[in-house]
């Protein structure tokens, strides 16, 4: 019997067939995707293109099977295909060890496909494929997990809302004046060990940090001020990296001095409690005796003195790695710096033992160096039986979408649950105000090195697609509006349109009666070919105009789930909303209540793969 013939007889000769002809993109070679990639190739799929920009770490091995030691620091794309490809030597395998938003992976190159999963970890890539796939006219399956819980949901434009249907809370920055004087929780502690301490001693300024709002207000511009003079003298203290007082140096200054300024702005602590400054000496006293052999107990929380004993090794290591690097640098080399890895037992000891200095002085819970590897490095909770049911979740609705039976498709929650694992809710359509999928979509090809951005809307957004005078011309600026015409005999190019550019056309036509068209989304090809034609002319288009908005107040995430139970309690069916990247929801039966919702005393960590820590 061949391999064939059991997923033949299971899956009926037809959609087999399809299976066997189709071409996927998985986007992502994580805990999901290491699952989904298994699952594509035992099932046959016929050609499967992979693509992640990351390498393999120690901490990926305990869930993320295609990989073992001998992979670490290697890509996890090509690891994958080569371990994932022994399955099935009759599946194309194509890695791409590339970031997806890379300019090769086009609108062009995405409609190559006829399906694609997306397996990401973080929201900013996960809103790219969502585009490109809804501009492409390609179905996306959509994934993802945190802990117990997990989600599938399938996207196709016009058909099903997008990921961007339901608005995602986007990850807050820190206030430099939060991180540098009035810390209050042990995240607060962290960034400020991880993005200023470790960087100003082994690594580069953070002036230009992204976890730092420096936002122009007047404290946080006095703020700033103050890091940059503490980052100076820091970087003196830098300069003592061979004394065997380096650890003293640094100690002195940041729990010491620096916190004897910020008590001497009495007006700042009238309604805060005051940090205490740390003694140097009577901490070095009390950790007499203690061992660096103390880091290595990860799941304890250390007290004062142990965290100096691993601060003060973790100085010591780091600082010989340092002047080793200085040793080896030719003449003409830019400075030898050292970056945080949440892997790196070296920096993960030093940022762990700084905060919970810093956390001891503000009077601040203290946490075990297992809790801080998990924040500071941005650890998604993960468990493995979690991401293979997610997987085969993928690949179940995937069937779907091969035989055109969306009206049979879900979208699927998995949740630990004593009495029901899995939630599903059939497709909603697309949201009208959606401002990614509610819009109309053509495509057009430009020499943009030629065709100026006249031409295009003259040609092609007025009299082609028939709009007045009274639109606006975006990118990713204002480009032109009624009142703005300056780019008008600008060749494309140098406004920034490269080989593939998305333009926005608002149409801002008002009076009474005149309801504007939904916004239009242009995506521009660049082409040599047209150097005399200069740009495409698309089919025309009948544009939507735009729904009349509600009047109804928005409701809080709180509200929606209070209103979603009360309207249940006579036994109908509650609404659902899909919260935190669809992982938060609410589930009714008749007569069954259940709500899945955080903890409203509880800090969430909003925790992406992208190296920068925030917090909701």
């Amino acid at each position: 019997m061949g391999r064939d013939a059991r997923p033949k007889k299971s899956l009926g000769a037809s959609l087999h067939s399809r299976i066997k002809e189709s071409r996927v993109l998985m986007v992502g070679a994580g805990g999901i995707g290491c699952e989904l990639l298994k699952n594509l190739v035992l099932t046959g799929f016929g050609e499967i293109h992979l693509v992640d920009l990351d390498t393999i770490d120690l901490s990926n091995l305990n869930r993320q099977f295609l990989f073992g030691m001998q992979h670490i620091k290697k890509s996890k794309a090509i690891v994958a295909r080569e371990t994932a490809g022994k399955f099935n030597p009759n599946v194309k395998l194509e890695a791409h060890h590339a970031n997806i938003k890379d300019p090769q992976f086009n609108v062009k190159w995405f409609k190559g496909f006829d399906l694609v999963f997306n397996a990401l970890d973080n929201l900013d890539a996960r809103k790219h494929v969502n585009r490109m796939c809804l501009a492409a006219y390609v179905p996306l399956i959509e994934s993802g997990t945190t802990g117990y819980h997990g989600q599938v949901q399938v996207i196709k434009q016009g058909e099903t809302e997008c990921y961007d249907c339901n608005p995602k809370q986007v990850p807050k920055s820190f206030p430099v004046c939060t991180i540098r004087s009035t810390p209050s929780q042990p995240i607060h502690c962290i960034v400020w060990a991880k993005s200023y301490l470790f960087a100003e001693v082994f690594g580069t300024s953070e002036d230009s940090s992204t976890e730092l709002d420096q936002g122009q207000n007047e404290e946080n511009a006095q703020e700033i001020a103050n890091l940059r003079r503490e980052a100076s003298e820091l970087n003196s203290i830098r300069e003592k990296m061979d004394s065997p007082d380096f650890a003293k140096c640094i100690f002195e200054k940041v729990f010491g001095r620096d916190i004897d300024r910020l008590l001497s702005m009495e007006d700042m602590w009238k309604s805060r409690k005051p940090p205490t400054p740390l003694d140097h000496a009577k901490v070095l006293e009390e950790a007499s005796g203690i061992g660096p052999e103390v880091a290595r107990e990860d799941q304890k929380t250390w007290c004062l003195a142990e965290n100096y004993a691993v601060f003060a090794d973790s100085v010591k290591r780091l600082s010989q790695r340092m002047l080793e690097l200085k040793a080896k640098a030719k003449e003409g080399d830019a400075p030898p710096i050292l970056s945080f890895d949440k892997d790196d037992e070296d920096t993960l000891d030093f940022v762990a033992a700084g905060a919970n200095l810093r956390s001891h002085a503000f009077g601040i819970e203290l946490k075990s160096k297992f809790d801080i590897k998990q924040m500071a490095g941005n650890i998604i909770p993960a468990i493995a039986t979690t991401n293979a049911i997610t997987a085969g979740l993928c690949v179940l609705q995937a069937f779907k979408v091969l035989r055109n039976d969306l009206q049979s498709g879900k979208m699927v929650f998995l949740a630990k649950n004593s009495d029901r694992a899995f939630n599903a809710e059939k497709l909603a359509p697309p949201n009208p105000e959606c401002q990614v999928c509610g819009v109309a979509r053509v495509s057009v090809e430009a020499n943009i090195a030629v065709a100026t951005l006249g031409d295009l809307i003259e040609k092609v957004v007025r009299t082609e697609l028939g709009y007045g005078e009274d639109i606006s011309v975006l990118t990713s600026q204002l480009l032109y509006d009624i009142d703005y015409d300056d780019n008008l005999d600008t060749p494309l190019k140098e406004l920034g349109f490269e080989d593939e550019t998305f333009v926005t056309i608002v149409d801002e036509e008002e009076g009474e009666g005149v309801v504007p068209r939904a916004n239009l989304e242009i995506v521009v090809t660049h082409s040599e070919e047209l150097a005399d034609e200069t740009i495409t002319v698309p089919e025309k288009i009948e544009i939507p105009r735009k729904p009349k908005r509600s009047t109804a107040p928005e409701e809080t995430t709180g509200e929606a789930i209070k209103h979603a139970l009360e309207d249940n309690e006579d036994g109908g069916v509650a609404k659902k909303r899909k919260l935190n990247d669809g992982l938060t929801f609410i589930e009714d039966r008749p007569n069954k209540k259940r709500a899945v919702v955080p903890d409203a005393d509880a800090d969430l960590i909003v925790l992406e793969d992208d190296g920068a820590i925030t917090i909701d």
